[in-house]
Protein backbone atom coordinates (compact mmCIF):
# COMPACT_ATOMS: atom_id res chain seq x y z
CA UNK A 1 0.00 0.00 0.00
CA UNK A 2 1.31 3.49 -0.95
CA UNK A 3 2.15 6.43 1.41
CA UNK A 4 -0.95 7.88 -0.71
CA UNK A 5 -3.49 5.43 0.69
CA UNK A 6 -2.30 5.27 4.14
CA UNK A 7 -2.48 9.29 4.36
CA UNK A 8 -5.74 9.26 2.99
CA UNK A 9 -6.81 6.16 4.77
CA UNK A 10 -6.06 8.11 8.20
CA UNK A 11 -7.35 11.31 7.44
CA UNK A 12 -10.65 9.09 6.85
CA UNK A 13 -10.66 7.45 9.46
CA UNK A 14 -10.02 10.30 11.96
CA UNK A 15 -12.82 12.34 10.37
CA UNK A 16 -15.15 9.53 11.08
CA UNK A 17 -13.75 9.20 14.90
CA UNK A 18 -14.31 13.20 15.04
CA UNK A 19 -17.95 13.23 13.58
CA UNK A 20 -18.30 10.39 16.74
CA UNK A 21 -16.66 11.77 19.44
CA UNK A 22 -18.88 15.07 18.11
CA UNK A 23 -21.96 13.37 18.63
CA UNK A 24 -20.90 11.69 21.74
CA UNK A 25 -20.22 15.25 23.78
CA UNK A 26 -23.37 16.57 22.26
CA UNK A 27 -25.66 13.74 23.75
CA UNK A 28 -23.20 13.83 27.23
CA UNK A 29 -24.73 17.01 27.74
CA UNK A 30 -28.29 16.00 27.79
CA UNK A 31 -29.15 14.66 30.98
CA UNK A 32 -28.03 10.77 31.13
CA UNK A 33 -29.04 10.18 34.70
CA UNK A 34 -32.00 7.70 34.04
CA UNK A 35 -32.27 4.24 33.22
CA UNK A 36 -34.51 4.89 30.76
CA UNK A 37 -32.61 7.83 28.82
CA UNK A 38 -28.81 5.56 29.48
CA UNK A 39 -30.05 2.09 28.12
CA UNK A 40 -33.06 3.35 25.76
CA UNK A 41 -32.18 6.59 24.57
CA UNK A 42 -35.50 7.71 26.10
CA UNK A 43 -37.04 5.37 23.42
CA UNK A 44 -37.61 8.91 21.48
CA UNK A 45 -36.68 7.23 17.97
CA UNK A 46 -38.79 6.41 15.26
CA UNK A 47 -38.53 3.05 13.19
CA UNK A 48 -37.13 4.45 9.94
CA UNK A 49 -34.23 5.59 12.75
CA UNK A 50 -34.52 2.61 14.74
CA UNK A 51 -33.99 0.46 11.46
CA UNK A 52 -31.38 2.11 10.17
CA UNK A 53 -29.42 1.50 13.85
CA UNK A 54 -30.46 -2.03 14.00
CA UNK A 55 -29.14 -2.45 10.03
CA UNK A 56 -25.64 -0.50 11.55
CA UNK A 57 -25.71 -3.12 14.55
CA UNK A 58 -26.51 -6.32 12.20
CA UNK A 59 -24.03 -5.30 9.15
CA UNK A 60 -20.52 -6.29 10.98
CA UNK A 61 -16.97 -5.95 9.35
CA UNK A 62 -17.47 -9.65 9.20
CA UNK A 63 -20.40 -9.42 6.45
CA UNK A 64 -18.80 -6.59 4.61
CA UNK A 65 -15.36 -8.18 4.34
CA UNK A 66 -15.60 -11.52 5.57
CA UNK A 67 -18.69 -12.80 3.46
CA UNK A 68 -17.93 -10.55 0.51
CA UNK A 69 -14.32 -12.85 0.68
CA UNK A 70 -16.00 -16.31 1.01
CA UNK A 71 -17.99 -15.60 -2.03
CA UNK A 72 -15.21 -14.71 -3.90
CA UNK A 73 -13.12 -18.06 -2.64
CA UNK A 74 -15.73 -20.56 -2.56
CA UNK A 75 -18.53 -18.99 -4.90
CA UNK A 76 -22.00 -20.56 -3.95
CA UNK A 77 -20.97 -22.33 -0.98
CA UNK A 78 -19.74 -18.77 0.51
CA UNK A 79 -23.37 -17.07 -1.02
CA UNK A 80 -24.86 -19.64 1.53
CA UNK A 81 -23.77 -17.60 4.47
CA UNK A 82 -26.10 -14.19 3.01
CA UNK A 83 -29.20 -17.18 3.09
CA UNK A 84 -28.39 -17.25 6.74
CA UNK A 85 -28.39 -13.95 7.70
CA UNK A 86 -31.04 -12.65 6.08
CA UNK A 87 -34.04 -15.92 6.82
CA UNK A 88 -32.51 -15.00 10.93
CA UNK A 89 -34.80 -12.45 10.62
CA UNK A 90 -37.77 -13.64 9.98
CA UNK A 91 -37.57 -15.35 12.86
CA UNK A 92 -36.60 -11.65 14.63
CA UNK A 93 -39.99 -10.34 13.23
CA UNK A 94 -42.28 -12.95 13.67
CA UNK A 95 -41.67 -14.52 16.96
CA UNK A 96 -39.38 -11.97 18.82
CA UNK A 97 -39.08 -7.95 17.54
CA UNK A 98 -42.99 -6.66 18.69
CA UNK A 99 -43.14 -9.47 21.88
CA UNK A 100 -39.93 -8.60 23.61
CA UNK A 101 -40.60 -4.61 23.19
CA UNK A 102 -44.38 -5.30 25.14
CA UNK A 103 -42.42 -7.44 27.55
CA UNK A 104 -39.17 -6.19 28.65
CA UNK A 105 -37.98 -2.90 29.74
CA UNK A 106 -34.12 -2.89 29.05
CA UNK A 107 -32.53 -6.30 28.75
CA UNK A 108 -33.61 -10.09 27.57
CA UNK A 109 -33.73 -10.84 31.64
CA UNK A 110 -36.53 -8.30 32.18
CA UNK A 111 -38.78 -10.76 29.76
CA UNK A 112 -38.17 -13.90 31.19
CA UNK A 113 -38.12 -12.07 34.74
CA UNK A 114 -41.79 -11.43 34.66
CA UNK A 115 -43.28 -14.28 35.25
CA UNK A 116 -40.29 -16.50 37.11
CA UNK A 117 -38.52 -16.07 40.56
CA UNK A 118 -36.36 -12.96 39.42
CA UNK A 119 -33.18 -13.34 41.21
CA UNK A 120 -32.01 -16.87 39.95
CA UNK A 121 -33.31 -16.21 36.24
CA UNK A 122 -31.63 -12.71 35.83
CA UNK A 123 -28.12 -14.13 37.22
CA UNK A 124 -28.16 -16.98 34.52
CA UNK A 125 -29.69 -14.16 31.63
CA UNK A 126 -27.22 -11.72 32.75
CA UNK A 127 -24.07 -14.34 32.28
CA UNK A 128 -25.49 -15.82 29.05
CA UNK A 129 -26.00 -12.28 27.69
CA UNK A 130 -22.29 -10.72 29.04
CA UNK A 131 -21.02 -13.98 27.76
CA UNK A 132 -22.30 -13.35 24.00
CA UNK A 133 -21.40 -9.89 23.82
CA UNK A 134 -17.73 -10.84 25.27
CA UNK A 135 -17.37 -13.36 22.34
CA UNK A 136 -18.81 -10.70 19.47
CA UNK A 137 -16.53 -8.20 21.21
CA UNK A 138 -13.31 -9.92 21.11
CA UNK A 139 -14.02 -10.91 17.51
CA UNK A 140 -14.51 -7.45 16.64
CA UNK A 141 -11.63 -5.97 18.32
CA UNK A 142 -9.01 -8.57 16.99
CA UNK A 143 -10.60 -7.81 13.07
CA UNK A 144 -10.41 -4.06 14.09
CA UNK A 145 -6.15 -4.52 14.56
CA UNK A 146 -5.87 -6.36 11.64
CA UNK A 147 -7.63 -4.84 9.38
CA UNK A 148 -5.87 -1.38 10.64
CA UNK A 149 -2.73 -2.70 10.63
CA UNK A 150 -3.30 -4.59 6.97
CA UNK A 151 -4.67 -1.01 5.58
CA UNK A 152 -1.86 0.93 6.56
CA UNK A 153 0.54 -1.74 5.27
CA UNK A 154 1.94 -2.87 8.58
CA UNK A 155 1.68 -6.17 10.23
CA UNK A 156 3.79 -6.19 12.88
CA UNK A 157 2.58 -6.96 16.26
CA UNK A 158 2.92 -3.40 17.38
CA UNK A 159 0.51 -1.92 15.26
CA UNK A 160 -2.17 -4.14 16.17
CA UNK A 161 -1.62 -3.79 19.55
CA UNK A 162 -2.18 -0.24 19.25
CA UNK A 163 -5.46 -0.43 16.95
CA UNK A 164 -6.93 -2.81 19.66
CA UNK A 165 -6.36 -0.64 22.60
CA UNK A 166 -7.79 2.95 20.63
CA UNK A 167 -10.96 0.74 19.04
CA UNK A 168 -11.73 -0.25 23.00
CA UNK A 169 -10.88 3.15 24.20
CA UNK A 170 -13.49 4.69 21.92
CA UNK A 171 -16.08 2.15 22.45
CA UNK A 172 -15.60 2.99 26.23
CA UNK A 173 -15.83 6.96 25.99
CA UNK A 174 -19.01 6.41 23.32
CA UNK A 175 -20.79 4.45 25.89
CA UNK A 176 -19.75 5.89 29.24
CA UNK A 177 -20.45 9.16 27.98
CA UNK A 178 -23.43 9.21 25.14
CA UNK A 179 -25.29 5.80 26.35
CA UNK A 180 -27.85 4.85 23.80
CA UNK A 181 -28.48 7.77 22.27
CA UNK A 182 -25.01 8.42 21.42
CA UNK A 183 -24.42 4.43 20.34
CA UNK A 184 -27.54 5.09 17.94
CA UNK A 185 -26.78 7.80 15.87
CA UNK A 186 -23.21 6.45 15.47
CA UNK A 187 -25.01 3.36 14.26
CA UNK A 188 -26.96 5.73 12.01
CA UNK A 189 -24.30 7.49 10.66
CA UNK A 190 -22.45 4.60 10.09
CA UNK A 191 -25.20 2.46 8.33
CA UNK A 192 -25.79 4.85 5.77
CA UNK A 193 -21.93 5.03 4.98
CA UNK A 194 -21.50 1.34 4.59
CA UNK A 195 -24.52 1.20 2.72
CA UNK A 196 -23.67 4.04 0.50
CA UNK A 197 -19.89 2.62 0.02
CA UNK A 198 -21.46 -1.13 -0.94
CA UNK A 199 -24.23 0.39 -3.88
CA UNK A 200 -21.39 2.73 -5.24
CA UNK A 201 -18.83 -0.19 -5.13
CA UNK A 202 -21.84 -2.38 -6.49
CA UNK A 203 -22.51 -0.08 -9.47
CA UNK A 204 -19.22 0.25 -10.71
CA UNK A 205 -18.80 -3.26 -10.62
CA UNK A 206 -22.04 -3.70 -12.93
CA UNK A 207 -20.76 -0.86 -14.93
CA UNK A 208 -17.32 -3.45 -15.44
CA UNK A 209 -19.82 -5.65 -17.02
CA UNK A 210 -22.36 -3.74 -18.46
CA UNK A 211 -24.91 -4.71 -16.57
CA UNK A 212 -24.75 -8.12 -17.97
CA UNK A 213 -24.87 -10.52 -14.71
CA UNK A 214 -24.91 -13.63 -17.06
CA UNK A 215 -20.89 -12.39 -18.13
CA UNK A 216 -20.12 -11.39 -14.01
CA UNK A 217 -20.91 -14.70 -13.41
CA UNK A 218 -18.99 -16.68 -15.73
CA UNK A 219 -16.20 -14.36 -15.90
CA UNK A 220 -15.79 -14.81 -11.75
CA UNK A 221 -16.08 -18.98 -12.43
CA UNK A 222 -13.57 -18.56 -15.12
CA UNK A 223 -11.13 -16.50 -12.86
CA UNK A 224 -11.75 -18.53 -9.60
CA UNK A 225 -10.11 -21.61 -11.25
CA UNK A 226 -12.80 -23.94 -10.14
CA UNK A 227 -14.62 -23.37 -13.54
CA UNK A 228 -18.61 -24.36 -13.38
CA UNK A 229 -17.85 -25.85 -9.83
CA UNK A 230 -17.65 -22.15 -8.76
CA UNK A 231 -20.88 -21.73 -9.52
CA UNK A 232 -22.45 -25.11 -7.88
CA UNK A 233 -22.76 -26.52 -4.35
CA UNK A 234 -19.61 -28.11 -2.56
CA UNK A 235 -16.75 -26.59 -3.18
CA UNK A 236 -16.43 -25.78 0.69
CA UNK A 237 -19.15 -27.66 2.33
CA UNK A 238 -20.12 -30.55 0.23
CA UNK A 239 -16.43 -32.87 0.80
CA UNK A 240 -16.80 -34.93 3.55
CA UNK A 241 -20.15 -35.79 5.95
CA UNK A 242 -18.32 -33.57 8.81
CA UNK A 243 -18.39 -30.69 6.52
CA UNK A 244 -21.84 -30.66 5.73
CA UNK A 245 -22.75 -31.01 9.29
CA UNK A 246 -20.22 -28.19 9.99
CA UNK A 247 -22.76 -26.30 7.49
CA UNK A 248 -25.98 -27.39 8.61
CA UNK A 249 -24.91 -26.51 12.37
CA UNK A 250 -23.46 -23.26 11.28
CA UNK A 251 -26.67 -22.15 9.51
CA UNK A 252 -29.07 -23.34 13.13
CA UNK A 253 -26.87 -20.77 14.52
CA UNK A 254 -26.80 -18.25 11.88
CA UNK A 255 -30.87 -18.45 11.29
CA UNK A 256 -31.50 -19.06 15.19
CA UNK A 257 -28.87 -16.84 17.42
CA UNK A 258 -30.09 -13.68 15.93
CA UNK A 259 -33.05 -13.61 17.94
CA UNK A 260 -31.02 -13.77 21.44
CA UNK A 261 -28.84 -11.65 20.46
CA UNK A 262 -28.67 -9.11 23.46
CA UNK A 263 -27.34 -5.52 21.36
CA UNK A 264 -29.77 -6.77 18.58
CA UNK A 265 -32.68 -7.77 21.50
CA UNK A 266 -31.93 -3.83 23.13
CA UNK A 267 -32.51 -2.22 19.96
CA UNK A 268 -36.60 -2.62 20.23
CA UNK A 269 -36.64 -0.59 23.55
CA UNK A 270 -35.47 2.36 22.18
CA UNK A 271 -39.16 2.98 20.51
CA UNK A 272 -42.22 4.29 21.82
CA UNK A 273 -44.54 0.61 21.24
CA UNK A 274 -44.47 -2.68 20.08
CA UNK A 275 -45.71 -0.95 16.51
CA UNK A 276 -42.75 0.96 16.12
CA UNK A 277 -40.57 -2.11 17.03
CA UNK A 278 -42.45 -4.46 14.47
CA UNK A 279 -41.78 -1.56 11.70
CA UNK A 280 -38.81 -1.23 12.55
CA UNK A 281 -37.56 -4.34 11.87
CA UNK A 282 -39.17 -4.18 8.55
CA UNK A 283 -36.90 -1.14 7.65
CA UNK A 284 -33.95 -3.29 9.09
CA UNK A 285 -35.13 -5.83 6.85
CA UNK A 286 -34.95 -3.98 3.45
CA UNK A 287 -31.90 -1.71 4.48
CA UNK A 288 -30.39 -5.84 5.58
CA UNK A 289 -31.87 -7.47 3.08
CA UNK A 290 -30.57 -5.07 0.10
CA UNK A 291 -26.59 -4.81 1.70
CA UNK A 292 -26.39 -8.48 1.63
CA UNK A 293 -27.95 -8.86 -1.83
CA UNK A 294 -25.36 -6.19 -3.06
CA UNK A 295 -22.34 -8.33 -1.20
CA UNK A 296 -23.10 -10.88 -3.65
CA UNK A 297 -22.31 -8.91 -6.88
CA UNK A 298 -19.32 -7.88 -4.46
CA UNK A 299 -17.96 -11.26 -3.91
CA UNK A 300 -18.56 -12.60 -7.42
CA UNK A 301 -17.16 -9.32 -8.74
CA UNK A 302 -13.95 -9.27 -6.45
CA UNK A 303 -13.61 -12.89 -7.99
CA UNK A 304 -13.94 -11.78 -11.90
CA UNK A 305 -11.94 -8.73 -11.41
CA UNK A 306 -9.40 -9.41 -9.00
CA UNK A 307 -8.86 -12.98 -9.24
CA UNK A 308 -9.56 -16.12 -6.46
CA UNK A 309 -5.61 -16.55 -6.27
CA UNK A 310 -4.65 -12.77 -5.68
CA UNK A 311 -7.45 -12.46 -3.12
CA UNK A 312 -6.00 -15.35 -1.41
CA UNK A 313 -2.31 -14.05 -1.46
CA UNK A 314 -3.31 -10.92 -0.35
CA UNK A 315 -5.48 -13.20 2.52
CA UNK A 316 -6.01 -16.26 3.23
CA UNK A 317 -9.32 -16.10 4.51
CA UNK A 318 -10.00 -13.66 1.59
CA UNK A 319 -10.83 -10.84 4.29
CA UNK A 320 -9.11 -8.14 1.62
CA UNK A 321 -11.46 -9.21 -1.34
CA UNK A 322 -13.39 -5.73 -1.17
CA UNK A 323 -10.94 -3.31 -0.50
CA UNK A 324 -8.37 -4.79 -3.29
CA UNK A 325 -11.76 -4.84 -5.77
CA UNK A 326 -11.98 -1.11 -4.59
CA UNK A 327 -8.80 -0.01 -5.49
CA UNK A 328 -8.79 -2.37 -9.41
CA UNK A 329 -12.21 -0.62 -10.20
CA UNK A 330 -10.82 3.24 -9.05
CA UNK A 331 -8.31 2.47 -11.39
CA UNK A 332 -5.03 0.20 -10.32
CA UNK A 333 -2.38 0.76 -7.84
CA UNK A 334 -1.26 4.50 -8.09
CA UNK A 335 -3.92 6.02 -9.71
CA UNK A 336 -5.83 8.73 -7.61
CA UNK A 337 -9.56 7.04 -8.20
CA UNK A 338 -7.85 3.88 -6.89
CA UNK A 339 -6.23 5.71 -3.74
CA UNK A 340 -9.33 7.61 -3.02
CA UNK A 341 -11.89 4.45 -3.03
CA UNK A 342 -9.30 1.90 -1.79
CA UNK A 343 -9.04 4.58 1.25
CA UNK A 344 -13.09 5.07 1.33
CA UNK A 345 -13.98 1.56 1.65
CA UNK A 346 -10.69 1.19 4.57
CA UNK A 347 -12.66 3.68 6.47
CA UNK A 348 -16.08 2.40 5.47
CA UNK A 349 -14.63 -0.82 7.68
CA UNK A 350 -13.28 0.80 10.33
CA UNK A 351 -16.27 2.47 11.38
CA UNK A 352 -18.30 -0.86 11.03
CA UNK A 353 -16.38 -2.29 13.57
CA UNK A 354 -16.52 1.16 15.86
CA UNK A 355 -20.17 1.30 15.83
CA UNK A 356 -20.83 -2.59 16.36
CA UNK A 357 -18.32 -2.78 19.20
CA UNK A 358 -19.91 0.31 21.01
CA UNK A 359 -23.37 -1.74 20.22
CA UNK A 360 -22.29 -4.45 22.17
CA UNK A 361 -20.31 -2.88 24.61
CA UNK A 362 -23.84 -1.15 25.84
CA UNK A 363 -25.62 -4.11 25.61
CA UNK A 364 -23.52 -5.97 27.83
CA UNK A 365 -22.62 -3.30 30.51
CA UNK A 366 -26.59 -2.79 30.67
CA UNK A 367 -26.64 -6.55 31.42
CA UNK A 368 -24.34 -6.22 34.13
CA UNK A 369 -25.54 -3.17 35.93
CA UNK A 370 -29.57 -4.16 35.34
CA UNK A 371 -29.36 -8.07 35.65
CA UNK A 372 -25.84 -9.31 37.35
CA UNK A 373 -25.55 -5.90 39.98
CA UNK A 374 -29.34 -5.56 40.64
CA UNK A 375 -29.78 -9.20 41.25
CA UNK A 376 -26.72 -9.72 43.80
CA UNK A 377 -27.71 -6.30 45.93
CA UNK A 378 -30.87 -7.88 45.87
CA UNK A 379 -32.56 -4.72 45.71
CA UNK A 380 -32.71 -2.34 42.98
CA UNK A 381 -31.62 0.78 44.60
CA UNK A 382 -31.64 4.35 42.95
CA UNK A 383 -31.95 4.05 38.78
CA UNK A 384 -28.73 7.02 39.01
CA UNK A 385 -26.94 4.30 41.39
CA UNK A 386 -27.30 1.47 38.45
CA UNK A 387 -26.83 4.00 35.75
CA UNK A 388 -23.26 4.69 37.49
CA UNK A 389 -22.73 1.13 37.60
CA UNK A 390 -23.23 0.58 34.05
CA UNK A 391 -20.93 2.79 32.86
CA UNK A 392 -18.20 1.56 35.35
CA UNK A 393 -19.59 -1.90 33.59
CA UNK A 394 -18.65 -0.46 30.38
CA UNK A 395 -15.20 0.46 31.01
CA UNK A 396 -14.20 -3.07 32.95
CA UNK A 397 -15.81 -4.70 29.40
CA UNK A 398 -13.81 -2.78 27.44
CA UNK A 399 -10.66 -3.58 29.40
CA UNK A 400 -11.34 -7.12 29.13
CA UNK A 401 -11.96 -6.76 25.71
CA UNK A 402 -8.47 -5.16 24.65
CA UNK A 403 -6.79 -7.43 26.93
CA UNK A 404 -8.57 -10.37 25.63
CA UNK A 405 -8.24 -8.75 21.63
CA UNK A 406 -4.25 -8.83 22.60
CA UNK A 407 -3.69 -12.12 23.60
CA UNK A 408 -5.56 -13.70 20.29
CA UNK A 409 -4.15 -11.14 17.99
CA UNK A 410 -2.37 -13.30 16.19
CA UNK A 411 -5.05 -16.29 16.39
CA UNK A 412 -7.40 -17.34 13.76
CA UNK A 413 -10.41 -16.38 15.77
CA UNK A 414 -13.05 -15.74 12.80
CA UNK A 415 -14.78 -18.79 14.73
CA UNK A 416 -15.68 -16.32 17.52
CA UNK A 417 -18.86 -14.84 15.58
CA UNK A 418 -20.19 -17.78 14.78
CA UNK A 419 -19.71 -19.10 18.25
CA UNK A 420 -21.32 -16.01 19.79
CA UNK A 421 -24.63 -16.82 17.52
CA UNK A 422 -24.62 -20.42 18.08
CA UNK A 423 -24.29 -19.68 22.32
CA UNK A 424 -27.37 -17.31 21.81
CA UNK A 425 -29.17 -19.72 19.53
CA UNK A 426 -28.49 -22.24 22.76
CA UNK A 427 -29.09 -20.34 25.85
CA UNK A 428 -31.23 -17.41 25.13
CA UNK A 429 -33.59 -18.14 22.64
CA UNK A 430 -34.97 -21.25 24.18
CA UNK A 431 -35.33 -19.29 27.56
CA UNK A 432 -36.52 -16.08 25.88
CA UNK A 433 -39.51 -18.67 23.46
CA UNK A 434 -40.75 -20.92 26.88
CA UNK A 435 -41.31 -17.67 28.36
CA UNK A 436 -43.45 -16.19 25.97
CA UNK A 437 -45.34 -19.50 24.75
CA UNK A 438 -45.36 -21.97 27.38
CA UNK A 439 -47.91 -21.97 30.07
CA UNK A 440 -46.43 -23.93 32.22
CA UNK A 441 -42.65 -22.66 32.56
CA UNK A 442 -41.06 -22.65 35.39
CA UNK A 443 -38.21 -21.02 37.05
CA UNK A 444 -36.01 -24.07 37.33
CA UNK A 445 -36.84 -24.91 33.21
CA UNK A 446 -35.60 -21.22 32.67
CA UNK A 447 -32.51 -21.66 34.59
CA UNK A 448 -31.91 -24.72 33.36
CA UNK A 449 -32.64 -23.45 29.67
CA UNK A 450 -29.64 -21.12 29.63
CA UNK A 451 -26.79 -23.07 31.48
CA UNK A 452 -28.15 -25.86 29.50
CA UNK A 453 -27.49 -24.19 26.24
CA UNK A 454 -24.04 -21.93 27.26
CA UNK A 455 -22.49 -24.89 28.75
CA UNK A 456 -22.12 -27.83 25.93
CA UNK A 457 -21.54 -24.61 23.56
CA UNK A 458 -19.05 -23.65 25.44
CA UNK A 459 -17.76 -26.92 26.08
CA UNK A 460 -18.38 -28.10 22.61
CA UNK A 461 -16.13 -25.57 20.51
CA UNK A 462 -12.89 -26.41 23.52
CA UNK A 463 -13.12 -29.91 22.45
CA UNK A 464 -13.45 -29.13 18.62
CA UNK A 465 -10.82 -28.22 16.09
CA UNK A 466 -11.33 -25.07 16.05
CA UNK A 467 -9.14 -24.78 19.73
CA UNK A 468 -6.85 -28.03 19.09
CA UNK A 469 -5.89 -31.17 16.99
CA UNK A 470 -5.17 -29.43 13.40
CA UNK A 471 -2.47 -26.84 12.02
CA UNK A 472 -5.44 -24.50 11.87
CA UNK A 473 -6.71 -24.81 15.54
CA UNK A 474 -5.81 -21.79 18.75
CA UNK A 475 -3.46 -24.36 19.76
CA UNK A 476 -1.70 -26.20 17.01
CA UNK A 477 1.14 -28.10 19.54
CA UNK A 478 -1.61 -29.69 21.51
CA UNK A 479 -4.52 -32.06 20.60
CA UNK A 480 -7.88 -32.79 23.12
CA UNK A 481 -10.24 -32.64 20.16
CA UNK A 482 -12.97 -34.94 20.81
CA UNK A 483 -15.87 -33.22 19.22
CA UNK A 484 -15.29 -33.08 15.12
CA UNK A 485 -17.36 -30.13 14.72
CA UNK A 486 -16.49 -26.38 14.62
CA UNK A 487 -19.50 -25.31 15.29
CA UNK A 488 -21.68 -26.61 18.02
CA UNK A 489 -25.23 -25.36 17.21
CA UNK A 490 -26.11 -28.64 15.80
CA UNK A 491 -26.10 -30.46 19.24
CA UNK A 492 -26.39 -27.12 21.74
CA UNK A 493 -28.91 -25.72 20.08
CA UNK A 494 -31.73 -28.72 20.84
CA UNK A 495 -29.80 -29.27 24.25
CA UNK A 496 -30.53 -25.83 25.55
CA UNK A 497 -34.73 -26.24 24.39
CA UNK A 498 -34.15 -30.19 26.09
CA UNK A 499 -32.93 -28.86 29.44
CA UNK A 500 -35.64 -25.91 29.83
CA UNK A 501 -38.10 -28.68 29.56
CA UNK A 502 -36.77 -31.29 31.26
CA UNK A 503 -36.04 -28.52 34.53
CA UNK A 504 -39.92 -27.29 34.23
CA UNK A 505 -41.27 -31.03 34.31
CA UNK A 506 -38.76 -31.73 37.27
CA UNK A 507 -39.16 -28.71 39.19
CA UNK A 508 -41.85 -28.88 42.15
CA UNK A 509 -42.61 -24.77 41.26
CA UNK A 510 -46.61 -24.45 40.32
CA UNK A 511 -46.49 -22.49 37.07
CA UNK A 512 -48.40 -19.18 37.86
CA UNK A 513 -51.11 -18.99 35.70
CA UNK A 514 -52.27 -15.33 36.43
CA UNK A 515 -48.75 -13.97 35.74
CA UNK A 516 -48.41 -16.45 32.44
CA UNK A 517 -52.11 -14.55 31.30
CA UNK A 518 -50.58 -11.06 32.24
CA UNK A 519 -47.52 -11.94 30.09
CA UNK A 520 -49.72 -13.51 27.26
CA UNK A 521 -51.53 -10.51 27.13
CA UNK A 522 -48.89 -7.74 27.74
CA UNK A 523 -46.75 -9.15 24.60
CA UNK A 524 -49.65 -10.00 22.06
CA UNK A 525 -51.73 -6.18 22.76
CA UNK A 526 -49.25 -4.18 24.66
CA UNK A 527 -51.35 -3.56 27.37
CA UNK A 528 -48.67 -2.35 30.24
CA UNK A 529 -45.92 -2.16 28.38
CA UNK A 530 -43.29 0.18 29.56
Amino acid sequence: MTGDHQTLALLLFSGFVAVTLGITTWVSRRRQGSAEEFYAGGRLFSPMENGFAIAGDYMSAASFLGVTGLIALYGYDGMLYVVGFLVAWLVVLFLVAELVRNCGRFTLADVVAARMSERPVRIAAGTSSVTVSVLYLVAQMVGAGSLVALLLGRTSGAVQAWAVIGVGALMVVYVSLGGMRATTWIQIVKAVLLLSGTIALTVLVLLRFHGDVDRLLLTAAERSGHGRAFLAPGLKYGGTWTARLDFISLGLALVLGTGGLPHILSRFYTVPTARAARRSAVWSIGLIGGFYLMTIVLGFGAAAVVGTDAVRGSNAAGNTAVPLLALDLGGGAGSTGGTVLFAVVAAVAFATILAVVAGITLASSASVAHDLYASLRRSRGRARSEVAVARWAAVGIGVVAIALGLLARDLNVAFLVGLAFAVAASANLPVLLYSLFWRGFTTRGAVWAVYGGLIPALGLVLLSPVVSGSPASLFPDVDFQYFPLQNPGIVSIPLGFLAGWLGTITSDEVADEARYAETEVRSLTGAGAV
